[in-house]
């Protein structure tokens, strides 16, 4: 009896969370501020400058792996019986209260500064709905990265009313959706010729229906994994595969078929980190540094851009620091953020998530003297391969709210993200 009760415990606690997906926030958000480091210039002297470009000219895809990353997770942790307002008002209560101080911070900072005003564009970042609007100045307002936020609004309201179908596809066409999203893609790139000249950046990295492609792949790779049906390679394979796909990305390949590598490459590393945790197996992103940083990445991702440009118009840098103090500056600013980003976690984003957000029933545990049984295969699932309790995912298997990946931008993601693809 203590036997099987010992194992029982010793299985669930794999199972139970995924913290390696939240560590790997933080390389996400790493991505997006090397990037912005070499597009606002922070580094005047051309060699350094163009080191940095080079190293991160992929960093726009941070935010693609943050919308990855958002609908794995929030499949992941969905439970049977939550409601959709439920799922709703927690989202709301993860992205709304951060936007907001960043929203009310930039708005002051532009006031004092004499800065134009549009209040049409201001109401429009605060409710995210600013990504629907094509308009130069619009989708780029206020915290200009909060327009990935808007995308996640919309994924946010989707996926309760699309997870029902999710959930009675068969492995075939949920394999199917993750082959197809990045050929979409791929698509567009020919097909924003037909979209007018000003409308075409927007349509292809703004537009929430556009960019909800990457949503859907991990939602679709996050059920398979559920059902204990997902196949790929293993974490350390995973990652070899992610860094040659980088490296050949940036030095060979043209951006719009990076966009669609990198996504097959992203969605292969998300899986197995989140396989090694549910298997229990070696991941370097579950360390508690790592989880620490990827809880405050989110933060992190809104805070980034508005401190950087805030500091180089205040201290008269606007074409960056000169010398050695660019190199510095960059580093300064990420350790400034990351102080910013862990008071606004502290202080803002965890008490208003319990304020605001409603409280989750506890999911089942099994009784604990019997070991955990794998949910038995549906018509969806048939014909389904032998498996044992270790090794796949259950139901009952999904995270905690207080164990699970965080998500949202990205989310975060959540995903939150910065301009992704800027």
């Amino acid at each position: 009896m203590t036997t099987t009760a010992t194992t029982t415990a010793a299985t669930d606690r794999p199972l139970s969370r995924l913290p390696s997906l939240t560590g790997l926030r933080w390389v996400g958000a790493m991505l997006v501020f090397g990037f912005h480091v070499g597009t606002m210039r922070v580094i005047a002297e051309p060699d350094y400058h163009a080191v940095v470009s080079k190293v991160f000219t992929l960093g726009l895809s941070g935010v693609q792996f943050f919308f990855i990353l958002s609908g794995f997770v929030l499949v992941w942790s969905a439970r049977p019986g939550d409601s959709p307002v439920g799922f709703w008002r927690r989202r709301a209560a993860k992205i709304f209260p951060n936007h907001v101080v960043l929203w009310a911070a930039v708005l002051l900072l532009g006031l004092y500064w004499a800065d134009p005003f549009n209040l049409k564009v201001a109401l429009t970042n605060l409710f995210l709905v600013q990504a629907w609007n094509p308009t130069p100045g619009w989708f780029y307002s206020v915290n200009t990265v909060s327009w990935s936020l808007s995308c996640e609004l919309f994924f946010y309201l989707c996926l309760p009313l699309v997870l029902p179908l999710i959930r009675r596809l068969r492995p075939w066409v949920l394999v199917t959706i993750i082959v197809a999203m990045p050929l979409l893609i791929l698509s567009l790139w020919p097909g924003q010729l037909l979209v007018p000249e000003p409308d075409r950046w927007w349509f292809t990295q703004v537009f929430p229906l556009v960019r909800s492609l990457e949503f859907w792949m991990g939602v679709a790779a996050a059920e398979l994994m559920v059902r204990g049906r997902w196949r790929g390679p293993n974490l350390k394979i995973a990652t070899l595969i992610f860094v040659l796909t980088w490296v050949v990305a940036t030095q060979w390949i043209r951006a719009e078929l990076w966009t669609t590598l990198l996504a097959a490459a992203y969605i292969l590393v998300i899986a197995a980190a989140a396989e090694a945790d549910v298997r229990g197996t070696w991941s370097p992103w579950r360390s508690r540094p790592m989880r620490w940083l990827g809880e405050v990445s989110f933060a992190y991702y809104l805070v980034h851009v508005f401190v950087v440009t805030s500091v180089l118009r205040a201290t008269d840098h606007l074409n960056g620091f000169p010398g050695w103090w660019g190199p510095a500056a960059a580093v300064g600013f990420l350790l400034l953020n990351l102080v910013l980003a862990g008071l606004l976690y502290r202080f803002v984003e965890t008490p208003m998530m319990r304020l605001l957000g409603p409280r989750r029933r506890p999911a089942p545990q099994p009784p604990a003297t019997t070991a955990r049984v794998p949910r038995q295969p549906g018509p969806a699932d048939r014909p389904a391969s032998p498996t044992t309790p270790d090794s796949r995912a259950t139901p009952d298997s999904r995270a905690t709210p207080d164990s699970r990946a965080g998500t949202d931008s990205p989310a975060g993601t959540e995903a939150a993200d910065a301009p992704a693809r800027t």
